[in-house]
């Protein structure tokens, strides 16, 4: 969810034709090249130590974030990286973002982001903040801090589908894993394999059955909330979306599903950003709203699409909750092993292959997932023979062998507690 700038861009070039657009989103969404980078997005629900279920306002995460604050919410902040190079972002619910760059060392990346997470804890903690390491919000329900004309747009068009778009905006955070979309001929095994584990996955790291101190019943309140809030726009995979085809096939299939989403909303450099209801990107070019869109409100609607993985030139894994180990200290590093092993399962071309086969059986089982974590019999049969190669995989990273023990340790105690190993 994350935009780092709500600027319209002049002079951008019109979008003519349907045809056009679809070129356009396959250019830019999938750029091959060897796979090297990792990167991570990691968001946290923020509370107040002494009071957890009291609202955080905006003037106090201003205050504590200081030169670190995004323009959404101070909008003269230098915006200011952590000392190394985490960007910091806000969720429209005040919830706090550190988005690495790309890194060629995936021990690099978890020591780097670490010590951001580090940094930015002691800055809120001098607030008397903390971080929470949870999936969602377990103390209040998600409200609404950032006045942005794109996040009143989006609470607008969450709010047609009930009240999950709300919970989902406003109250709760997620583990994101960004990897190379890889070579030529690559690129469509490895969409493919994404697709193929997150159920698998979901479960095996699903930590956000309490919301707003009620036990849902759901082992990922946040993915139900996710996939609820708006279905065309972040449900899961359908048709050839991530599953078998050739990989033309599957580039086409994600162009479609872009041009077929509705608009969230039109920017305007003044006044509401609101869309007509229902109205696609496809309708748009079609001349069913004027002026006609630009490559660059192109650009944007592609920022406003959510399902479990998003091709944006790499691929972004946005399946997996928030994780703690339950320290209570908004530092502890629990998320770092979903990150590890999605990473070791991308290392070796022939893993991600084997990975997708031992996943098959619960491929598509999103909502399961969410809802029976590891107690999904499909789910459960194929977890073990996943996380057993992902563990092996680790040896194929540069991590070191005590970070490798902890990964493989602690995916033994996901297993243990759900009860099949």
């Amino acid at each position: 969810m994350q935009v780092r700038q709500e600027t319209l861009a002049a002079g951008a070039p019109v979008v003519t034709d349907r045809a056009q657009a679809e070129g356009y989103v396959a250019k830019v969404c999938f750029k091959t090249g060897p796979p090297r980078g990792t990167g991570v997005e990691l968001e946290w629900t923020v509370h107040h130590r002494d009071d957890p279920a009291r609202a955080v306002d905006a003037q106090t995460l201003a205050r504590a974030l200081g030169e670190h604050a995004p323009r959404t919410l101070v909008a003269d902040s230098p915006q200011s990286p952590l000392g190394c190079g985490g960007a910091v972002t806000l969720e429209p619910g005040g919830q706090v973002e550190i988005s690495s760059a790309p890194s060629d060392s995936l021990a690099a990346l978890l020591a780097d982001t670490a010590a951001d997470q580090r940094e930015l804890a002691g800055l809120l903690g001098r607030a008397g903040l903390v971080l929470a390491g949870r999936g969602c919000d377990e103390h209040r329900a998600g409200q609404r801090i950032l006045d942005t004309p794109r996040y009143a747009a989006m609470e607008a068009v969450f709010d047609r589908f009930g009240p999950y778009g709300r919970m989902w905006m406003c109250g709760t955070a997620s583990v994101q894993v960004c990897l190379d979309a890889g070579l030529p001929g690559r690129a469509g095994p490895r969409w493919h394999a994404l697709h193929a584990i997150g159920p698998v996955l979901v479960a095996a790291f699903a930590n956000s059955s309490r919301q707003a101190g009620v036990d849902t019943g759901w082992a990922s309140a946040r993915l139900r909330a996710c996939l609820a809030a708006d279905p065309a726009r972040n449900g899961p995979p359908a048709g050839l979306d991530g599953h078998a085809g050739t990989e033309q096939e599957l580039i086409a299939a994600w162009a479609r599903r872009v041009l077929d989403t509705p608009v969230l909303c039109v920017r305007r450099p003044a006044g509401p950003w609101a869309a007509p209801p229902g109205l696609t990107f496809a309708d748009w070019i079609a001349g069913a709203l004027t002026p006609p869109p630009t490559l660059d409100d192109l650009d944007y609607h592609l920022s406003t699409v959510f399902p479990p993985v998003r091709a944006r030139g790499y691929y972004e894994v946005r399946y997996l909750d928030m994780q703690s180990d339950g320290d209570g200290s908004g530092a502890d590093t629990a998320w770092t092993v979903p990150v590890a092993v999605v990473a070791a399962l991308f290392t070796r071309e022939e893993t991600v292959d084997a990975a997708a086969e031992l996943a098959a059986p619960a491929a598509g089982r999103w909502v399961q997932a969410a809802r029976h974590g590891l107690a999904d019999p499909a789910i459960a049969a194929a977890a073990p023979r996943l996380l057993d190669l992902a563990r092996a995989a680790l040896d194929g990273t540069d991590l070191p062998p005590d970070t490798v023990r902890a990964v493989r340790d602690a995916v033994d105690r996901r297993l243990r507690q759900g009860g099949i190993r």
